[in-house]
């Protein structure tokens, strides 16, 4: 079984006893996570399409850690003008592993 799930304006699929990388959430490693807006759900019995989401379902979760990706360098360079400026950027993230996939009624 395998679900559709949004968080933090990205779509994620997602089964049973995976880890994904989502954009940061609040708490700590071990806590409990819900994603109630879940768009699809698939399996051997079929698909359920939500619109835009399927009421009563579903994804639970805890986090596992977190964390910030690696640099990402801005660089921008204006020709001819002797005008440049680099940056960095890391994106924070939040390791969740998936435990239960709950259907809607």
């Amino acid at each position: 079984m395998f679900a559709v799930i949004k968080s933090g304006g990205k779509q994620y699929r997602v089964a049973q006893d995976q880890v994904i990388e989502v954009e940061k959430l609040a708490g700590e490693a071990g806590d409990a996570v819900t994603f109630g807006e879940v768009l699809l759900i698939g399996g051997d019995a079929g698909t359920t399409f939500g619109a835009p989401a399927i009421a009563g379902a579903s994804v639970a979760g805890t986090i596992v850690e977190q964390g910030r990706d690696g640099k990402i360098l801005v660089f921008k360079k204006r020709r001819r003008q002797n005008s440049k400026r680099s940056r960095g950027h890391r994106q924070h993230y939040t390791a969740v592993k998936i435990t239960e996939i709950v259907a809607g009624a």
